[in-house]
């Protein structure tokens, strides 16, 4: 895609600079005539491609497993983790957990930072320590989150538990799908 935009860009421009034209003004100052014009068929090329392609960073799904060592839990819907990208490579990053939200520790009432203290217990204590002592994790499907500096994946434990849908089970999350955040105090 970047290949045909970048073509494109060029062949406009070898186009174009053929049919400029160097004008001297009264004080010999040179100037460019006119910028290059697209043809009719560039123009419908250059559409064409750009109504076809994704937005950047749409729909980018890493579909995993990408292994990880949980550094902290936040709360009970958000980990910091360091996930081994590539040989040597790790890299320090926040997940949310898909699908769920759990209730917040800075919570509107003291029943929401009760049950967000309860949430992020029950995540802490589902995590094994791995063999350098923190636990490890496999990411799935793995997206950019709304925030910067996050993403949200689906959190699977050594021992197969899908963080999310355990959260789920134990009545300390609700199902979330992006949109306003559910009610936690009455």
């Amino acid at each position: 895609m970047t290949r045909i935009i970048t073509f494109l860009a060029l062949r406009i421009q070898s186009e174009g600079s053929d049919r400029r034209t160097r004008t001297v003004g009264a004080g010999g100052a040179a100037s460019l005539g006119s910028p290059p014009r697209l043809t009719g068929a560039a123009i419908l090329i250059l559409l064409s491609v750009i109504a076809v392609a994704p937005a950047a960073g749409a729909e980018d799904i890493l579909t995993g497993p990408v292994p990880a060592v949980v550094e902290d839990v936040i709360d009970g819907d958000t980990l910091r983790v360091r996930a081994r990208i590539w040989l040597g490579q790790d890299l320090a990053i926040y997940v949310r957990l898909a699908g769920v939200d759990a209730p917040e520790t800075r919570g509107a009432c003291a029943r929401e930072r009760e049950l967000a203290q309860q949430a992020q217990s029950f995540v802490a204590s589902s995590l094994t320590p791995g063999g350098g002592g923190l636990p490890s994790v496999q990411l799935r499907e793995v997206r950019y989150g709304k925030y910067a500096r996050r993403v949200v994946a689906r959190v699977e434990t050594e021992a197969g538990l899908d963080l999310s849908a355990a959260l789920l089970a134990a009545g300390l999350a609700q199902p979330y799908d992006g949109g306003p955040r559910p009610v936690w105090c009455d």
